[in-house]
């Protein structure tokens, strides 16, 4: 939930974790035989400072994610859960079409004269901006996780 959170993200698709040799996911359907329930680990558990693993979300749209752990630290007994500490840019909107089809929402969005201009706006919304990060909103979303 935490990833989810901080991308501005629903959680309403399938995702998974490869850390190293391992791989962690939702437990839904007919997973893989190998694969670990999540919500039985912590990240601070199975990745340290200066790892890497993967994130993946969405497997239709497939947004695939390389996350580098920085640092790794014990958090102020009055929050509950991470802290983002800096971002850049809008999360890509649900069920865009990936990569490819996010480049194709941006491109529509950039050009009033683009003929499905007016169609991708109504559909990600009329205030999306894709340059626009809000620390204060992330870390709000982040705190109200249960």
């Amino acid at each position: 939930m935490v990833f989810q959170e901080a991308m501005g993200w629903t959680n309403s698709h399938l995702h998974q974790f490869r850390i190293g040799d391992a791989l962690y996911g939702m437990h839904f359907d007919d997973w893989p035989e190998e694969e670990l329930h999540e919500v039985e680990f912590k990240l601070a558990d199975v990745a340290h400072a200066g790892e890497q693993f993967h994130y993946d979300y969405d497997f239709g749209d497939s947004w695939e994610h390389e996350v580098l752990v920085e640092r790794a630290d014990t958090i102020r007994p009055v929050l509950k859960f991470a802290v983002c500490l800096d971002g850049a840019n809008a999360c890509p909107p649900e069920d865009c079409g990936g990569t490819s089809g996010y480049a194709d929402l941006l491109e529509a969005l950039a050009n009033p004269a683009h003929e499905e201009h007016e169609q991708y706006r109504r559909w990600a919304g009329e205030d999306f901006n894709p340059e626009a990060f809000d620390l204060a909103a992330t870390n709000a979303a982040l705190q109200r996780l249960r």
